[in-house]
């Protein structure tokens, strides 16, 4: 009663998800009668009345709801609306109701600006100016303004310098060591040794000179016309990385891939996964797939072009000439009750580590019927709804991740031992102490700038409240 004293509001909020949740029209409506205000409140967990009924299918509270004028765009801390939980859970008759089949009208959209869900390696404030490669003067002119910057690479290693004013983040961070003209010009010249990749210009930021060898604005050359500040990724051989960590003390080459690439902040890491996945195809594809003869980098570092006359591949297009990326499906597959997820392990992963199944797509297949496939081949568990939620770059060497939820129809596991070695059901309980660390368990799931570990926390947020 003290708490109801202490936030009468809040209390009203909650009695009206509940009436939506257990599908008591009666109550509802005239609590709504009495307090309009509150039909678009939402819960903590971003939970609207209208999410709620849509959960447990209680069409007419929808209608009810629908029909005072509740808000149908609004998405909870899921970025789920209450057509996307309607259709997730199989309730066609409330998902046409609201994308209004039922009124022979098109079907709705949010008005408002749609939030897509943003996993690390995915941030990016360059524009990659595809027009621009073609440009051949353009590009050379960039090449040599004081301004452009380049960020250099050695055998997919970026250079980078530790970044003590970090001290947020339970990593270590590292920053990325940018270069202007002037410190790679010699190498620009040799040709030999090196590979240039045309990364993009800044999306109206100024070029940020802070620990960095960079000029100032003031210092452009006076050729520079149109403004944009330019940026390049460098690849070089080992006696050169030698030599610029000894030009630029406190510098080095990060290694391993994982987990130093992890450590970059959220905005560097989407251009060191733009620069290593197309210098990985340029270091994995160095004859010509179709003859075998000799290639040269074309278009600012995207098409390879045959050096043999006659090839093939010069008549039409042809995959094999531009850089590579390998589709993944990697799926949170649900228990059918709602309240267990399966996780799998790898021998190669450190002792307790748990993830969400993955797999590449293969030819001629569809999204759905990867995770499927995966899965069963996995664990031996079936799918059957499979969902879109989200997707990452990942560099290593040049993959798409694309994240789905699937619902199992099957509980049996029955692991291959080949692509993993163990697969269980672990609780909704257990997860949420897997994620927030508080027990000392011998099991953890990926960190957060991995896609599972974004899925896994999609799965936890849309059950939260079931």
């Amino acid at each position: 009663m003290a708490d109801i004293q202490k936030n009468p509001k809040q209390h009203l909020i909650s009695e009206l998800h509940n009436f939506a949740a257990v599908g008591d029209k009666v109550r509802l409506t005239a609590l709504l009668s009495h307090f309009p205000s509150l039909i678009n409140e939402a819960a903590e967990n971003g939970w609207t009345a209208l999410m709620y009924a849509a959960r447990n299918g209680h069409l007419e509270i929808v209608q009810a709801l629908l029909e005072k004028g509740c808000n149908r765009s609004a998405t909870n801390k899921s970025n789920q609306t209450a057509l996307d939980i309607a259709n997730f859970w199989g309730y066609k008759n409330i998902g046409d109701l609201l994308v209004n089949v039922k009124d022979g009208l098109e079907p709705f959209f949010p008005t408002g600006e749609v939030r897509e869900h943003e996993n690390y390696f995915c941030r990016n404030f360059l524009d990659r100016k595809s027009e621009k490669r073609l440009d051949s003067d353009w590009l050379n002119l960039k090449q040599k303004q004081a301004t452009t910057v380049y960020i250099l690479f050695s055998n997919l290693k970026p250079f980078a310098v530790y970044d003590g004013s970090e001290d947020s983040s339970s990593y270590p961070r590292v920053k990325l060591w940018k270069l202007c003209y002037k410190d790679v010009k010699k190498y620009l010249e040799q040709t030999e040794n090196i590979t240039l990749v045309f990364l993009g210009v800044e999306l109206g930021i100024e070029s940020q000179v802070k620990g960095s060898s960079l000029p100032t604005q003031n210092e452009k050359s006076p050729d520079e016309d149109d403004g944009l500040v330019a940026w390049f990724a460098l690849s070089v051989d080992a006696t050169a990385a030698e030599e610029f960590m000894q030009n630029q003390q406190g510098c080095y080459f990060v290694h391993p891939p994982m987990p130093t690439l992890l450590q970059f902040s959220e905005n560097e890491a989407g251009i060191v996964a733009q620069a290593r996945s197309v210098l990985a195809w340029d270091s994995r594809y160095q004859f010509c797939p179709t003859c075998g003869s000799a290639t040269k980098l074309e278009d600012g570092g995207y098409r390879k072009e045959c050096l043999k006359e006659d090839c093939p591949s010069h008549v039409g297009v042809h995959n094999t000439c531009y850089p590579r990326v390998d589709p993944v499906v990697i799926m949170q597959v649900i228990h059918p009750d709602g309240k267990h997820c399966l996780l799998g392990r790898k021998k190669r992963f450190h002792p307790g580590m748990y993830t969400c199944l993955a797999g590449f797509v293969e030819p001629g297949e569809t999204i759905e019927n990867a995770v499927r496939r995966e899965v069963e081949e996995e664990s031996g568990v079936k799918v059957g709804h499979v969902r879109y939620v989200s997707c990452q770059p990942w560099p290593m060497p040049s993959s798409l991740m694309i994240g789905c939820i699937a619902s199992a129809v099957s509980t049996e596991i029955k692991v291959d031992n080949i692509e993993i070695e163990d697969a269980r059901w672990f609780s909704r309980e257990q997860v949420v102490e897997f994620l927030s660390k508080r027990n000392q368990s011998a099991f953890f799931v990926p960190p957060h700038q991995a896609i599972a570990h974004q899925l896994i926390k999609h799965w936890i947020g849309m059950n939260a409240s079931l």
